[in-house]
């Protein structure tokens, strides 16, 4: 019971450090995402720089993707579940793990590029895929062997008797294989239980496989590990297919830019942030007024509160946040639409956001055309 607790207090600890470095890592890629992107748009479509600019924005998305993974393994971040290709997820995973692998261990992979969409948070997916391959790469660190990771799409009948609860049909199937020293057959059963592991003090939580476990159940899939003594153990991770072509999936980022008139107050005591901000906005049509302070903010709103279309605050700054100032904003104009843009809170998500009356969340850094969208539907629920 001792060694439950010092376990929960060290994941609460990393958790608190997560959110702290999760705020201040996205402050900081908000400029670097946003001047690219405004470069990338002035540039010829011919111009030989683009692919430079290109490859920023790539790196800059890149980084966002992995403070999510942070504070998702920390329990900090938002689900965020959607239809998705598993292929560059699963490359990505083992792009990283790949610099941490000594050579004594063959790192294979082989992934089906026509292996289907499914329905999952991509974070937690890339988490799977980087505990699995751990847990393996830990099995041979010692001895060394081969690690092969193969994703596949499988057809699952309906009297088959080893997963009774899922339904028949299509399947994308991620198998993590290696040649360590297996698993025990008398502890196989206890592999799934929160805070059982048999690596040494210090190479485990015993959190991981009942991690991962439950987010495959979430994702209406499941998950199977055959292991023998002496030579290895392959885990199995089926999740359903959605019926639906990767062609029929549409993201934001392929939309249209959407722009406007209206006149906008930003709010951000990060000067880099909100110079950039009102650059982009301005270069779709918004007219920006900008304030690095939220009580000088809230003196120009009280100055002239007509004259303001949208309030877009940041959530943390010095003397009042960014849910006070728009409360008080509301309280002189109850009917003034908010935007709160966050690096990272612990007092507020976009639930709670909608709780307290704020009719946009976004979470720094995003892309001008997810910006620009949420500031469209706001203004057009607005009006």
């Amino acid at each position: 019971m001792d060694e439950k607790l010092r376990q929960a207090q060290k994941m609460e600890a990393i958790g608190t450090l997560a959110g702290g470095i999760a705020h201040d890592f996205n402050n900081i890629l908000f400029p670097l995402l946003g001047y690219p992107e405004m470069l990338k748009q002035e540039l010829p479509a011919d111009s030989p720089l683009l692919r430079h600019v290109e490859a920023i924005v790539t790196s800059a998305l890149r980084a966002k993707d992995l403070v999510q993974q942070i504070l998702t393994f920390s329990r900090q971040g938002d689900q965020e579940v959607k239809p998705i290709k598993l292929q560059p997820i699963v490359k990505e995973a083992l792009k990283l793990l790949r610099s941490s692998i000594p050579t004594t261990i063959d790192f294979q992979k082989n992934i089906d590029p026509d292996c289907g969409i499914v329905v999952a948070d991509p974070t937690q997916i890339h988490q799977i895929v980087m505990n699995l391959a751990t847990n393996a790469y830990h099995a041979m660190e010692e001895t060394g062997g081969r690690l092969k990771v193969t994703l596949q799409q499988t057809w699952l009948e309906s009297d088959q008797a080893l997963f009774p609860e899922l339904t028949p049909g299509e399947y994308a199937l991620l198998t993590v294989a290696d040649t360590g020293s297996g698993i025990e057959k008398n502890i196989l059963d206890k592999i799934f239980d929160p805070y059982f592991t048999t690596k040494k003090t210090g190479k485990g939580t015993g959190l991981g496989l009942s991690i991962v476990q439950g987010i495959v159940k979430s994702c209406n899939g499941d998950i199977h590990i055959y292991s023998e003594p002496g030579k290895g153990t392959e885990i199995h991770v089926y999740l359903p297919i959605m019926d639906q072509k990767s062609d029929e999936i549409k993201t934001d980022r392929n939309m249209p830019i959407q722009g406007g008139t209206e006149n906008i107050l930003l709010v951000d005591d990060e000067e880099a942030i909100v110079d950039m901000e009102k650059q982009v906005l301005e270069g779709i049509g918004y007219r920006v007024t900008i304030r690095t302070g939220s009580v000088e903010a809230l003196e120009t709103f009280k100055a002239d509160p007509g004259s303001f279309d949208l309030i877009i605050t940041d959530m943390t700054m010095p003397d009042m946040t960014g849910t006070e100032l728009s409360g008080e904003i509301k309280k002189i104009r109850p009917d003034i639409p908010v935007i709160l843009c966050t690096g990272f809170s612990y007092q507020v998500n976009e639930e709670k956001s909608r709780a307290l009356g704020i009719e946009g969340y976004i979470m720094k850094p995003v892309i001008i055309k997810e910006i620009a969208a949420t500031i469209r539907k706001v203004l057009d629920g607005k009006n």
